[in-house]
C-alpha cells in the first residue's frame, strides 16, 4: 500500500524516539549480561517494568528480516526482539496487545551503522501485522544518553546517575570474573559464583538504586569481591594477559563473539576487555569536546547567543564528566581493595596517548580512536596481546586493524582481528591457538620487546 505524503515516514519520528517509559514493559537487548540486568534492576527500583530480552535464540528471524548486509548487532537485536514477540503471541494469544512493551535501543550518530539500527528495525516491526504499535524508545548520544523525555523530569537525572553506577559495577563483576576464572580451583566454579553474584546486585540495585544509596551497593560489591577472591588457586602461576577492543556490541555478547574470551583462556591466557563505561564516558567526552569546538567558533564569529548556547553545553558535559570519573573512580577503588582486578582507561589520558603516538586523532570520531588508544596503553600496561573484536565489514574497526597491525608486526606485539557475522568459521580454533602460542613466547621473554614501543609511542 502507497503511502501518502502527509503519513509517509511518521512512524519513523512517533514511533522511536525520547518515549515515555511508565505503564509499560520495557524490554532491554542484553549486548552484556551483566551490564543488561544490572540496569534493568536500576529501572525497576524506579518503577519502571524493565526486562532483558533472552538472546541469540531468535537470530535466524533477525536474519530472515534482513539482508546480510547490515551490521551483525542489528541482525542479533532484531532477532531478539522478534523472538520475544513471538513468544509473547503464543503465551497470551489473542490478549497479546503490543502497545504494552517499550523496546528499548539506544543509539549514536557519526558513521556507525549504530544510529541506524532503529530506524531499520522500526521499518520491519511496521511490516508485520500490529506491530506497529510497538514503540522503540531510542535515548541518543547526541545529548549524551539523557534520560529527559523518557522518564519523570523530577527523576531524570537521579535514574541516569544510578543507571551509569550500575554499568560501572557491571564492568568490575565483569572483571572479577575474568581475574579469577583462569585460576579456580575448581572447574566451573567462577561462572557459578558469579551467576550467583549477578541475582545478589540485582536484588541490591532493586532495593537501593532509587534511594541513590551507593554506599550499599559499593557493600554489597566489596562482599562478593571477597567471596570471589577465594575461588583462586594461589599456587597457579600468573599467566598472559591478553587485551582484548573493538566494536562495543560484538566484544561484550558472548553469543555473537563464539565465547572468544573463555577461548582465549581455555588455551592459557587471562583476558581483559574494554569495559562498557568506557563508551559512556567517551559520548560525554566527545560531546564536550565538540561544544568547546563551537565556542571557539561562535566567538570568532562574534556570536553571543550561539556562544552562550555552546558554553553552557560545555558546561554540562565537563559536569557529567567529572560525575562519571568520581563515581568510577569510588568503585574501583573500592574494588582494589580485595582484589588487582584491571583498572578503568581514561578517556582523557586514551586522547592524549594518541596526541603522543601521532598515529591517529580523536577528531575522527568513531569507536577507532578508543580502540587504537587502548591498543596503545595496554602495550604500556605489560599486556603480551591484544585482540580487535568487530562485525564483518566494521568501518571504525577496520581503520583500527589497518592503523595497528604495522605498529604491532614491529615492536613483535602479537596481534589479531576477529570478524564476526553469523557463520562458524573452521579456522577460528587454530588461529587463536596460534596467537597464544605467540602471546605465550612473548610472555616469557626476558626483555619485553614493547619497552621500544613505550619509548617510542608512548612516553
Amino acid at each position: 500500500m502507497q503511502l501518502n505524503s502527509e503519513n509517509k515516514f511518521k512512524s519513523l519520528t512517533s514511533n522511536i524516539g525520547k518515549l515515555q517509559l511508565r505503564d509499560q514493559k520495557v524490554l532491554i537487548p542484553a549486548m552484556n549480561r551483566m551490564a543488561s540486568h544490572l540496569m534493568a534492576a536500576a529501572f525497576r527500583s524506579f518503577g519502571v517494568q524493565a526486562e532483558v530480552l533472552e538472546t541469540y535464540q531468535g537470530l535466524h528471524l533477525g536474519q530472515k528480516y534482513t539482508s546480510g548486509k547490515e551490521c551483525f548487532p542489528c541482525q542479533v537485536t532484531l532477532g531478539d526482539i522478534l523472538y520475544f514477540i513471538e513468544k509473547e503471541q503464543k503465551r497470551l494469544g489473542d490478549a497479546f496487545d503490543p502497545r504494552k512493551y517499550l523496546y528499548f535501543l539506544p543509539e549514536s550518530d557519526g558513521p556507525c551503522r549504530f544510529g541506524m539500527y532503529n530506524k531499520y528495525q522500526r521499518i520491519v516491526l511496521d511490516s508485520l501485522p500490529g506491530l506497529d504499535r510497538l514503540k522503540i524508545a531510542s535515548p541518543t548520544a547526541k545529548d549524551g544518553y539523557s534520560m529527559s523525555g523518557l522518564i519523570d523530569p523530577t527523576k531524570a537525572l537521579d535514574i541516569r546517575k544510578v543507571l551509569y553506577f550500575a554499568a560501572v559495577v557491571a564492568d568490575v563483576l565483569d572483571r572479577l570474573l575474568w581475574r579469577i576464572r583462569p585460576y579456580e580451583k575448581q572447574a566451573g566454579a567462577a561462572d557459578q559464583f558469579m551467576e550467583k553474584s549477578l541475582q545478589q546486585m540485582e536484588a541490591t540495585f532493586e532495593t537501593f538504586g532509587s534511594q541513590k544509596n551507593f554506599s550499599r551497593i559499593l557493600d554489597q560489591m566489596e562482599v562478593i569481591i571477597k567471596e570471589g577472591k577465594k575461588l583462586i588457586d594461589p599456587d597457579i602461576p600468573r599467566k598472559p594477559l591478553i587485551g582484548i577492543v573493538g566494536e562495543i556490541f560484538l566484544r561484550m555478547h558472548v553469543d555473537s563473539n563464539q565465547d572468544l574470551i573463555r577461548k582465549l583462556e581455555n588455551h592459557g591466557a587471562e583476558v581483559v576487555n574494554a569495559s562498557l563505561a568506557e563508551w559512556v564516558n567517551y559520548v560525554s567526552y566527545a560531546e564536550s569536546r565538540k561544544a568547546k569546538r563551537n565556542l571557539r567558533y561562535s566567538l570568532k564569529q562574534l556570536n553571543w547567543r550561539g556562544a552562550t548556547k555552546h558554553l553552557k553545553d560545555l558546561i554540562n558535559y565537563f559536569g557529567d564528566l567529572f560525575y562519571q570519573q568520581f563515581r568510577q573512580n569510588q568503585i574501583y577503588k573500592r574494588a582494589h581493595k580485595s582484589i588487582d582486578v584491571a583498572d578503568e582507561h581514561n578517556i582523557a589520558h586514551l586522547e592524549d596517548t594518541l596526541k603522543k603516538a601521532g598515529i591517529y586523532s580523536f577528531d575522527i570520531t568513531t569507536e577507532a580512536c578508543l580502540s587504537v588508544a587502548s591498543i596503545l596503553n595496554y602495550v604500556r600496561e605489560g599486556c603480551n596481546g591484544v585482540v580487535n573484536v568487530y562485525p564483518f565489514t566494521c568501518m571504525p574497526s577496520l581503520t583500527t586493524s589497518s592503523i595497528v597491525k604495522p605498529v604491532m608486526k614491529q615492536i613483535g606485539m602479537p596481534y589479531l582481528d576477529m570478524a564476526y557475522d553469523a557463520s562458524i568459521q573452521p579456522d577460528n580454533e587454530s588461529t587463536i591457538r596460534t596467537f597464544m602460542y605467540q602471546a605465550n613466547q612473548h610472555f616469557k621473554r626476558p626483555i619485553n620487546n614493547s619497552l621500544m614501543f613505550q619509548y617510542k609511542y608512548c612516553t
